[in-house]
């Protein structure tokens, strides 16, 4: 099993993806596209994508001149009934990929929030054996209209499309699932004055946030995890 990572940004990671995908004994390449590696220029020798988040929006061609290229490579990879796993950004970067319009500010969520199941969500594979509503972590300032022929499985009050699949096992997953405590706290360390700037109270409100939302979140992320290794190679 060979998988293409795809990195946005710096200080991101697979957290508990790279644990299932570890699991799984898959062999992954990273790329870093923000610091100028070159994306391949097709899908083949590759079992399955995965997308990571990112500072800048799915629009920011300006700043990121790799998203173009990025997006259709997604589509790519979809279209030939591979795997795909887009999180955060990389759920923009789907919808963005089928044409679907990307809603760039006023869809705000910071720290563990909960989120809801849609019928479709409860009976997809990946989200198998999990609760109806769950806390998770969120990180996002943007949201996506789904794309034409997508299935919604997860929202909340907050933002509407929390979740989607389209084909059959390409994810946009708006939530950072893959963002256990650990995760958390080192990004934390790493976005001191990103933080300090947007989010004044975190260091207070974190560990309250961790303690009461973190074990069931990061039980429910990593159950996603595997739930997605396993739709790889299964077509």
């Amino acid at each position: 099993m060979r998988v293409l990572v795809v990195q946005n940004f710096d200080g991101t990671g697979l957290g508990q993806v790279e644990t299932a995908l570890d699991e799984a004994g898959a062999d992954i390449e990273t790329v870093c596209a923000q610091q100028g590696d070159a994306l391949p220029v097709g899908i083949y020798g590759f079992d399955a994508l995965v997308v990571l988040g990112g500072g800048q929006n799915a629009l920011a061609d300006d700043v990121s001149p790799w998203l173009p290229q990025l997006s259709g490579l997604m589509r790519d990879f979809a279209d030939a009934d591979r795997s795909v796993l887009g999180i955060c950004l990389g759920s923009q970067l789907l919808a963005r990929a089928y044409g679907a319009e990307n809603i760039i500010g006023g869809a705000t969520e910071f720290g563990w929030r909960h989120v809801e199941l849609t019928e479709d969500g409860e009976a997809d594979p990946v989200f198998a054996g999990l609760p109806s509503s769950f806390p998770i972590f969120e990180w996002h300032d943007d949201t996506f209209v789904l794309p034409r022929g997508a299935v919604r499985l997860a929202g909340n009050l907050d933002v509407h499309n929390q979740a989607f699949r389209i084909r059959r096992a390409a994810y946009g997953i708006q939530f950072h699932f893959e963002a256990d405590r650990k995760l958390v706290e080192r990004w934390n360390a790493e976005f001191t004055g990103w933080l300090a700037e947007r989010q004044p109270g975190w260091p207070q409100r974190h560990p309250v946030e961790a303690a009461r939302f973190g074990p069931e979140a990061d039980d429910a992320g990593l159950a996603i995890a595997r739930n997605w290794v396993r739709t790889i190679g299964t077509r």
